[in-house]
């Protein structure tokens, strides 16, 4: 069995978290995009009053207000690891 590693070349992936307001949780997106044009997509919902629309990299949509936005958060997505190498 072989598993593929996914480099930085392969896909760029941001983490996004995003504070809605009149809500305690914040969203949590992980896309296949890189933090510019994250961030585009956000200033362009915001200055035309339009929903954030995001797909994260399971396919799942994400439609946010944007009169409902209190923050945005945009980091390069860290890499998970299992196991014990490394330590």
């Amino acid at each position: 069995m072989t598993t593929k590693k996914s480099s930085k070349s392969d896909s760029a992936k941001s983490e996004v978290r995003i504070s809605v307001s009149d809500q305690a949780r914040e969203l949590t997106i992980e896309v296949a995009l890189d933090r510019e044009e994250v961030l585009a997509l956000v200033k362009k919902a915001l200055s035309s009053n339009e929903p954030l629309v995001l797909s994260d990299v399971r396919g799942r949509n994400f439609l946010i207000p944007s009169v409902k936005i209190s923050s945005v958060e945009v980091g390069d997505s860290a890499e998970r690891r299992v196991g014990f190498a490394g330590l």
